[in-house]
């Protein structure tokens, strides 16, 4: 399953309709970090529904969500999409490499010490 932290320029204004629409939902404050399963997407001809995955992180949760957004309008229809696919990504994943490496710094200003535990290749 390709994960690309660089979003294709035909799924910027998508994956990010579908960012503020699952944040307004969910009332919560991720930020986009990449995007998941695209070869589909980035074959469907121009005004069909778009399926993929977007990796989202909040703080030191991070998390993949499948969406389909068709256009509608000037805008984008998002919904979400359940996988019954035993093969997919976890919800709950780790940081991409590019949060880690803020993440502790980021921590560390808030506490006076962090403690990491490392399981099976995960922190």
């Amino acid at each position: 399953m390709p994960t690309s932290e660089e979003i294709p320029p035909s799924l910027v204004s998508p994956a990010n309709a579908a960012l503020a629409w699952l944040n307004e939902t969910r009332g919560t404050r991720f930020r986009l970090t990449g995007v998941v399963d695209t070869e589909a997407a980035l074959a469907a001809k121009p005004g069909d529904p778009l399926e993929f995955g977007l990796i989202l992180c909040e703080n030191e949760i991070c998390l993949c969500e499948r969406v389909r957004v068709a256009p509608a309008g000037d805008g984008y229809e998002v919904t979400a999409i359940e996988s019954a696919d035993a093969e997919a990504l976890p919800d709950s994943l780790d940081p991409p490499v590019g949060v880690r490496s803020t993440w502790i710094d980021e921590q560390l200003e808030r506490f006076n010490f962090i403690l990491l535990l490392f399981y099976r290749g995960r922190w």
